[in-house]
């Protein structure tokens, strides 16, 4: 398995791997539940430059050429920065009273999303890329990695638990209830 930084020619694979981590919140955002609708907003964002959920914000796990993962992270710092253009689209086109919470802030690298594809899922995939990113960016750089991980999903929590986070507060982002986890450099 390789490990690499995404390119724009990758946005297609990113997106239908990225609405697996983000399924429930795309839906809030484009404010109906519609799988293809939701795929088609990401897809929109990840092919651009400059915002949270920009290819140059992912990472991707590859085997025999085929990408069976997608990791969405960024400075934490940026998120107002990164998140005004998805911002002004959503008002514009789904929702015009959308103002979600802030999930992340300054002081950390916010790994927004993560999606291991459904027939790769079980083979810790998930585990490899989170690994490879504790090395780069706390280990080598002395960075702090956080994340949300919902309440109701205590498998992730256990993973993330295991590999050294550790719960630092809550958060609730367009209406789901969320423990915010670090590990810090």
């Amino acid at each position: 398995m390789i490990i690499r930084k995404a390119t724009l020619k990758d946005a297609p694979a990113i997106a239908p791997l990225l609405v697996l981590a983000m399924e429930d919140i795309l839906y809030k955002f484009i404010n109906e539940t519609n799988y293809t609708k939701a795929k088609a907003f990401l897809l929109h964002f990840i092919a651009q430059e400059n915002n949270q959920y920009s290819y140059q914000n992912c990472w991707l796990a590859e085997e025999e050429n085929q990408i069976i993962a997608a990791v969405n992270l960024y400075d934490g710092a940026k998120l107002q920065q990164l998140r005004a253009p998805i911002m002004e689209y959503v008002k514009t086109h789904f929702n015009p009273n959308f103002n979600p919470e802030d999930e992340t802030q300054s002081g950390e690298f916010y790994i927004d999303s993560l999606g291991v594809a459904p027939n790769q899922q079980g083979k810790g995939i998930g585990s490899k890329l989170l690994l490879f990113l504790i090395d780069e960016y706390v280990t080598k750089n002395q960075q702090t990695l956080g994340l949300l991980v919902d309440e109701d999903n205590p498998a992730a929590k256990k993973l993330y638990l295991k590999l050294g986070f550790k719960t630092v507060g809550k958060k609730t982002l367009v209406g789901k209830n969320l423990e915010q986890l670090q590990i810090k450099g």
